[in-house]
């Protein structure tokens, strides 16, 4: 099994997101990484991130705290986390070839 995973760490939604393929931490990240999320971008295989967070701000209140761009056995995947009003910690798992909701978790903070 081999996953690649690229974490983003955000403290807004708003944070110049349309240039994540160019700006994504290496903390978490080699450059191979880097590329194959560039590539499956400028190739068409992804949908835009500013696309994806779209879709969530719409079906779903919160801030958005931490992004991951995941591709797992030829398959790729945003994870999402998002922090509600309330304190939930909602864990959304989103397709990134067209940004179909796989799967929806969530986790209260009281």
């Amino acid at each position: 099994m081999n996953t690649r995973t690229l974490t983003l760490a955000l403290g807004s939604a708003c944070l110049g997101l349309a240039l994540w393929a160019s700006a994504l931490p290496v903390g978490h990240a080699d450059s191979s990484d880097h590329e194959l999320a560039r590539q499956a971008l400028q190739q068409g295989k992804v949908l835009p991130l500013r696309t994806v967070l779209d879709k969530v701000e719409k079906e779903y209140s919160g801030q958005v705290v931490e992004l991951e761009f995941e591709a797992e056995h030829g398959e790729f995947v945003y994870e999402i986390r998002l922090l509600q009003a309330n304190g939930t910690l909602l864990k959304i798992k989103m397709n990134a070839v067209d940004g179909s909701v796989i799967s929806v978790k969530q986790r209260n903070q009281h």
